[in-house]
């Protein structure tokens, strides 16, 4: 990928499946990640791969829901690793029931996570990417908030609201050199899928069922996904912003 050698890049989540996989790939790539996770272990585990592959990275304890948590993790990041070049808002969380069956704690949790964090770390990290005139986003949505998702009413709402804001802001900074896309995961071969389908009367039948129904006849996987966010978060897009990608295997066709 051009330009990544070097930089600095932040992923949130980046102790799960999606975001561990988006980490290793930037570190691959040369550039410095600051893998911020709720869970400490999960984001060491992650850097002590990077290192011992050679590349650089420091994990940060950070639940996004708070953003006392946020403003210090982000401050952790450029004391060790310097200013942050490319932001990842990739943590999320989900439950997986018909709307009418969900409950208000339900809401205010799903929307704490999935799209005010992503609130904390834009307002946080953009004011420094503005003033050095340069930065990628890369917002981490879903095709529930495309094509909507049975089971997910208030997640696609989130994931949804995420993309919106994403092309508003890609609006407001592209003066300043910042980019703004969507990566858009389908069924991903994940923790979060695999909970999912825990919940369902045949767990087995559900990932079949998903399988059978994606073009390319496989789950996603991790590093699918950490293709598509380490190229936008390249100098490779550095003329792409605003924009929406389905990385699903042809589930979701958007034109």
């Amino acid at each position: 990928m051009k330009n990544l050698s070097g930089k600095v890049v932040v992923v949130t989540g980046g102790g799960g499946g999606i975001g561990g996989a988006a980490c290793r790939r930037f570190a691959a790539e040369g550039a410095q990640v600051g893998v911020l996770d709720m869970n400490l272990d999960a984001a060491q585990k992650v850097v002590d791969e990077i290192r011992a592959a050679g590349g650089k990275a420091a994990a940060f304890k950070c639940d996004i829901t708070r953003r006392a948590e946020v403003d210090a993790a982000v401050a952790g990041v450029e004391s060790a690793l310097g200013p942050i070049d490319v932001l990842v808002n990739n943590a999320g969380w989900d439950v997986f029931k018909p709307f009418t069956k969900t409950v208000p704690a339900e809401w205010d949790k799903l929307i704490a996570i999935n799209l005010t964090g992503a609130l904390h770390m834009l307002h946080a990290v953009l004011p420094g990417m503005a003033e050095r005139k340069y930065g990628r986003v890369v917002n981490v949505a879903s095709d529930a908030a495309r094509g909507g998702s049975s089971g997910e009413a208030v997640y696609s709402a989130c994931k949804g609201g995420l993309v919106a804001l994403s092309k508003t802001l890609a609006r407001e900074h592209a003066r300043q050199g910042i980019t703004v896309n969507v990566v858009c995961p389908g069924p991903t071969d994940t923790a979060l899928l695999a909970g999912v389908a825990e919940g369902a009367r045949d767990p087995a039948k559900l990932l079949e069922a998903f399988r059978s129904a994606i073009p390319l006849g496989r789950l996603g996987q991790p590093d699918d996904l950490a293709s598509a966010i380490a190229f936008f978060g390249s100098d490779d897009a550095g003329f792409i912003t605003g924009q929406v990608v389905s990385v699903s295997g042809g589930l979701t066709m958007h034109g």
